[in-house]
């Protein structure tokens, strides 16, 4: 019989981590609700220690241990917020962890990392991505004979993501018509789904992956683990290539329903989070409040709970983040743009094309010698998405010689 987790497991799991984690809130958002039509509850994880959910996880697996398991040490691979459950854990265990990190990982990252293991981590920087640093971490396990600490596909793990269901349950005294949840490796899903099928079976369970890491989906489909290629790797504490082994099946029973969400929907949500909420979310931690977007008119009148995984958002992103928003809502547009080399064409452009709200908020241009055009590089914000036809129109009179490069992805990622 294949793994389910069980009640008692996931009570047992909760007195087991109770001396580290607090129960989080669970309250109404009143901006969402009115904006939906329904009644919106956030389960804060973004409000424990580590500013994430992993705690759960990473204490209840380590608390299941063998002495001699805790002698040898441990060792975890994580970029983000598992590595800061796994460090926060062997310091209030006072037990001594390896922790893997890829050389691109910001240094604001490693020293939280450093903050919460307060002596008793050492941090590996190798790699220049989270899977060849895993790939480390875990050879270096087979050759020390210490324990690796899986931040998603493992029972204990799962088990200690799921006691957020209880809290959950415990705090809303209504009936919860949708619970959605942010899908990455799945044990959070897994977890939580677990404990709603068994103790409130008829609430429909939505879980939420981002556009650029459709994982899970792609496992539904084929109806086994599948592995992307590649992934867009922005909501870093949801983008992976490979689900697990143990957790999709779990999903696969629980959830009733998945979504994706671009990446760009998710930049607008942080940014209104933080503006009307004074709530600062990590990407993975804004998921299931973008999903709600793309799910309005069936939650209409419900009560509807998205839990925020996270807030560990690192303030060197808020540019990209709004960047990536602004994309998204149509209301920032570039342009490569052949201008005559004369005095006077970029003035007689902002004349004669823009219009009275637009503004020029990029522009990159070099004069070629002996020749009638040169190309500029200009990336135009406007007031509203709907003025975008408006512009093209004009610069088509105008007989202006463009192309617009938004949709071009190559030539995006190389000149923006």
């Amino acid at each position: 019989m294949s793994y389910f987790p069980s009640l008692k497991d996931i009570s047992r799991a909760r007195l087991t981590i109770r001396e580290v984690v607090n129960p989080t809130p669970l309250t109404e958002n009143l901006n969402l609700s009115e904006r939906y039509g329904a009644e919106i509850l956030l389960k804060r994880e973004d409000l424990q220690v580590v500013r994430s959910y992993k705690i759960r996880g990473a204490f209840n697996k380590i608390k299941s241990l063998t002495a001699n398991q805790l002698k040898k040490g441990i060792v975890c691979a994580s970029a983000g917020n598992h590595a800061q459950g796994v460090a926060y854990s062997c310091q209030k265990l006072g037990i001594k962890g390896t922790i893997f990190m890829p050389a691109t990982t910001p240094k604001q990252k490693v020293e939280q990392v450093k903050m919460f293991g307060r002596g008793f981590t050492e941090i590996q920087l190798i790699g220049d991505t989270y899977d060849a640093s895993c790939y480390e971490a875990k050879k270096y396990c087979q050759e020390s004979g210490k324990t690796f600490i899986h931040p998603f596909d493992d029972p204990k793990i799962i088990e200690g993501q799921a006691t957020i269901g209880i809290e959950i349950l415990e705090g809303c005294p209504r009936h919860i018509d949708y619970l959605i949840v942010p899908v990455g490796g799945g044990g959070l899903a897994a977890g939580v789904g677990a404990y709603f099928k068994q103790m409130s079976p008829d609430t429909k369970i939505i879980g939420v992956e981002p556009a650029g890491a459709q994982s899970m989906r792609a496992s539904f489909n084929s109806g086994k683990v599948e592995q992307l290629d590649s992934i867009d790797r922005f909501i870093d504490g949801a983008a992976v290539k490979r689900v697990g082994d143990i957790t999709y099946p779990v999903c696969k029973e629980v959830l009733d329903e998945i979504i994706a969400v671009p990446e760009g929907a998710v930049c607008t949500t942080i940014l209104q989070l933080y503006n009307q909420n004074a709530i600062v979310a990590e990407p993975a931690g804004a998921l299931s409040i973008a999903a709600l977007e793309f799910c309005k008119e069936q939650i209409k009148g419900k009560t509807v709970v998205c839990i925020v995984s996270g807030s560990n958002n690192d303030i060197t992103r808020t540019e990209e983040i709004r960047e990536r928003s602004l994309l998204y809502e149509g209301l920032k547009h570039y342009f490569i743009i052949r201008f005559p080399q004369r005095s006077g064409a970029l003035l007689s452009f902002i004349r004669d094309v823009m219009g009275p709200n637009d503004d020029i908020t990029h522009f990159a241009y070099s004069k070629k010698t002996n020749r009638d055009q040169g190309p500029a590089l200009i990336g135009i914000e406007l007031a509203n998405s709907n003025d975008f036809n408006a512009l093209i129109n004009r610069m088509n009179e105008q007989r202006i010689v463009y192309e617009y490069i938004n949709q071009r992805e190559d030539l995006f990622g190389i000149l923006i």
